[in-house]
């Protein structure tokens, strides 16, 4: 089991490395610093004083990986390759064009992404395989009939809808809850019912849809004939050992997006605007912030990677019979 950790740890890095050489040619190979700064300062009338004095207080006037002016070892480590990129290995994201340290405002925004991501996945896993065995149970029937063309129909609904139908419904007519905003202590619960309950109705569709398909293949297997001819119910067939035995493919998409959790909704928290990564994200990308739309690149992969490994993991405990050797 160590040996595989380490095994895939090591097939990380080059995975790693290429994520961050690919992200570094497309901001400043295809996307040169002059093109940065003249986005920054405007497109007309800037002139190359101001464009100079622009790079020279972002860090973007040194060379891009090898500076043969330098001596020694500062030929490679005075370089804006070493020191925006490299610096990520050891999560040292640097600064925002606005000034700000990029990991201590990911630190900061982290709380509020897991404050909807995590309720929204651990109630709407709960709610999906739920449904999804019971329409397994009544497959063939009306239920089933219904309960697909329902899901259907909320796959082929934007995510944008719900959040727009809840907002008008749930905040403008009745009041229940706010339309947007985020509080602190007690007062966060009544702003994030709303996002959450869009999180988990936008997600039942497709989730649903996957899961049924998944017991229903279940459902023709040998052992479960066996349990059925000992006498056991249906209900508990599919309780105790459809839903065990399709454990390994639940895991491998419920596992592998824990880690993304850290990194937020870009629409959802825009919409509600809530201070996460992914409205944090949404930000830079307007205001055509490279180093945080950067740092959120590699931190997506390197959570993602992470993810992967957890899923082998997972694996393991829901099926002894596979050895991670």
């Amino acid at each position: 089991m160590f040996a595989y950790l380490v095994r895939r740890i090591l097939y990380a890095i080059p995975i790693l490395i290429g994520v961050n050489l690919i992200t570094f040619a497309l901001f400043f190979v295809v996307n040169t610093p002059e093109d940065m700064a003249r986005m920054q300062l405007g497109m007309k009338r800037v002139t190359p004083e101001a464009i100079q004095h622009w790079k020279e207080e972002h860090g973007y006037d040194k060379a891009l990986f090898y500076d043969p002016l330098a001596q020694g070892s500062a030929a490679v480590t005075d370089t804006i390759f070493f020191a925006k990129s490299v610096s990520m290995f050891v999560l040292d994201f640097g600064r925002a064009d606005d000034g700000r340290d990029i990991r201590h405002e990911i630190r900061m925004r982290m709380g509020p992404s897991l404050a909807i991501a995590l309720p929204v996945f651990l109630v709407g896993l709960a709610f999906y395989v739920s449904f999804a065995l019971l329409l397994t149970l009544f497959r063939a029937t009306y239920v089933d009939f219904t309960g697909v063309i329902l899901c259907v129909a909320a796959m082929s609904i934007s995510g944008l809808f719900y959040i727009i139908g809840g907002q008008y419904l749930l905040s403008k007519l009745l009041r229940l809850v706010p339309i947007s905003g985020f509080g602190d202590g007690v007062e966060t619960l009544k702003f994030l019912l709303l996002p959450v309950l869009i999180g988990i109705v936008g997600g039942v569709g497709a989730s649903t849809r996957w899961y049924r398909t998944i017991f229903l293949e279940e459902i023709g297997r040998d052992y479960v004939r066996t349990a059925r001819s000992k006498g056991l119910s249906e209900a508990v067939v599919l309780r105790r050992h459809v839903l065990r035995n399709a454990l390994i493919p639940i895991l491998t998409g419920t596992v592998a997006s824990i880690p993304l959790l850290f990194l937020g909704s870009l629409i959802t928290e825009s919409f509600f605007s809530i201070p996460g990564l992914g409205s944090y994200t949404i930000d830079a990308i307007r205001s055509q912030d490279f180093s945080v739309v950067r740092s959120m690149v590699f931190l997506g992969a390197f959570l993602y990677i992470v993810g992967l490994i957890l899923t082998d993991i997972a694996y393991t405990a829901a099926d002894p019979r596979i050895r991670l050797e």
